[in-house]
């Protein structure tokens, strides 16, 4: 020790970072979320929308017209389950593509309404559209 303090020895210059590591390290970041992410649609649901014309929009039949709300759906005003929606709407359809009016209520959010609509597609209820 030296008086006028600690001897350390021969000083070195700090090593430069190598960007090789990290040029790998993004790379290889890269090609996992390539591989991770999904390239296609989860579902497609056929939708029209109340503006449209032609022979497709004409109506047919009795009114059907489905509140959606949050807890459940209303057929033509009635209240009832959704398990209870395709019993109460199979005839007043006059054939399998009939147009059928949903309507969101207060409350309801988007999944709800695309439930609903997936319900429809399932169990083969009609053209959904979308009225607001």
């Amino acid at each position: 020790m030296t008086p006028q303090g600690f001897d350390l020895g021969v000083r070195r210059h700090p090593r430069r970072m190598s960007l090789t590591a990290m040029i790998d390290v993004v790379f290889l970041l890269l090609i996992f979320f390539m591989l991770a992410s999904r390239f296609g649609a989860d579902a497609v649901l056929p939708i029209v929308t109340g503006t449209g014309g032609g022979a497709a929009s004409e109506w047919q039949g009795a009114p059907r017209l489905i509140d959606v709300g949050p807890e459940g759906v209303a057929l033509n005003g009635a209240q009832m389950a959704d398990a209870d929606l395709a019993t109460a709407l199979r005839p007043l359809l006059p054939h399998p593509d009939a147009l059928v009016i949903l309507r969101a209520q207060d409350g309801a959010d988007v999944q709800r309404l695309v439930d609903v609509i997936d319900l429809m597609k399932t169990q083969q209820l009609g053209l959904p559209v979308l009225a607001e």
